[in-house]
């Protein structure tokens, strides 16, 4: 069967915007494992010109796992399944530096899907990075000694900011007694792909494993620094009607806070079922 949309891939390493496909449409399977390919390949797909309510939204992610619910983040009243980021002020939730979400947890998520509802007269792009070139571009010195390493990733810091910046629905102790830290390799292997990539971040890896205090510091600087590396990425700006969906499991995300008027997105997570290895 012929496809239902085009792909114009919008980087060398990651990003593609897929033309023609109406998410609030019922998608059969053919539609649904089109994306689910374009996702491996690309690992962010942006969608335009959308008109998904929160209901749309969350029957999308189902076609790819279950609903994670955020551990700590706000939500729509009465529907914890579908975040609420609703900002005028985005310096301060910490969304502003390189991360992949929620790498405190033992399964991290799979994906997320985040649409545009109401956006400022200008600013508040969207820029994804991807692990797996993030590994490949290194030495093969590096890659050698960072295979062999493992890091702590901690909801702490995240945490202690959403509740300074009034994003939080949880209390510091449930959350942290609920995700205590954890550990996870620096390089792991994308469970469907078996790509290596690199999985540390600013947000929640809070040191190296095994080697002193110093060290760990100055590696994780250049990983983090590393990341930041233009020719990784791939920015995104938002219209009304925007649809972005990203496998969370080989990207990180930075979100601009170069805006002053408000900023409000839905947010609906697929959960993860793979362990980082």
């Amino acid at each position: 069967m012929p496809q239902r949309f085009s792909s114009e891939r919008l980087s060398l390493h990651i990003g593609a915007e897929l033309n023609g496909m109406d998410l609030a449409a019922a998608l059969d399977a053919d539609d649904v494992s089109a994306i689910r390919e374009q996702l491996l390949e690309h690992h962010v797909l942006f969608f335009r010109d959308q008109q998904v309510d929160a209901e749309a939204l969350k029957t999308l992610a189902r076609h790819f796992g279950s609903i994670d619910v955020h551990a700590f983040g706000r939500h729509l009243e009465g529907d914890p399944e579908v975040g609420l980021l609703d900002q005028t002020k985005p310096e301060q939730d910490g969304a502003n530096r390189w991360h992949t979400d929620s790498t405190f947890m033992p399964h991290p998520p799979f994906g997320t899907i985040l649409a545009a509802v109401r956006l400022p007269f200008i600013g508040g792009d969207t820029s994804w990075a991807s692990s797996h070139a993030a590994y490949d571009r290194l030495s093969p010195q590096i890659q050698e000694m960072l295979c062999k390493l493992s890091a702590t990733h901690d909801v702490s810091g995240p945490l202690l900011r959403a509740v300074a910046g009034g994003h939080s629905v949880g209390s510091i102790d449930e959350v942290r007694a609920q995700w205590p830290p954890i550990s996870h390799p620096v390089v792991c292997r994308h469970p469907e792909t078996g790509r290596p990539m690199l999985f540390v971040n600013s947000n929640f890896t809070t040191h190296i494993n095994g080697i002193p205090e110093a060290e760990s510091a100055a590696l994780l600087k250049f990983l983090f620094e590393h990341i930041r590396t233009p020719e990784l990425q791939v920015r995104f700006r938002w219209q009304e009607g925007s649809v972005v969906l990203w496998d969370n499991r080989c990207t990180q995300h930075y979100a601009s806070a170069d805006y002053q008027e408000r900023r409000i997105m839905h947010r609906v997570t697929i959960a993860g079922s793979w362990a980082p290895n």
